[in-house]
């Protein structure tokens, strides 16, 4: 299988498991990438989210650093888009942060056992 080959499927992983994050919870680039048997590619998820903005369908907003940082706002269409998505989906942001951050964390590995 080719190197991009291996990159889409990837990706499409990725988007698959975003796509379940409830609303009103957030989960982790790292979360994801180790869900998906590539423990230490969090910056992979990353990339894969970047990837999918275009795609209307993938909430991105939903996946943050882990210790509930925005750290892919600056990849949104404006500055404050992603606070904004989290917050209509009813998640509290301060100083660029989730509040309750680890009440609010869906680990994939534990929900969709």
């Amino acid at each position: 299988m080719s190197e991009n080959k291996k990159k889409e499927n990837f990706f499409q992983d990725v988007y698959e498991v975003v796509k379940l994050i409830p609303k009103g919870r957030v989960t982790s680039y790292g979360a994801i990438a180790s869900y998906l048997g590539a423990k230490g590619s969090a910056r992979m998820v990353g990339w894969a989210l970047i990837a999918s903005h275009p795609l209307t369908k993938i909430p991105a907003h939903r996946v943050v650093n882990r210790v509930g940082l925005l750290t892919g706002s600056q990849h949104f269409d404006a500055p404050n888009a992603m606070q904004e998505r989290l917050e209509q989906d009813g998640v509290k942001v301060e100083n660029n942060q989730v509040v309750d951050f680890e009440k609010l964390f869906w680990d994939p590995a534990k929900e969709l056992m």
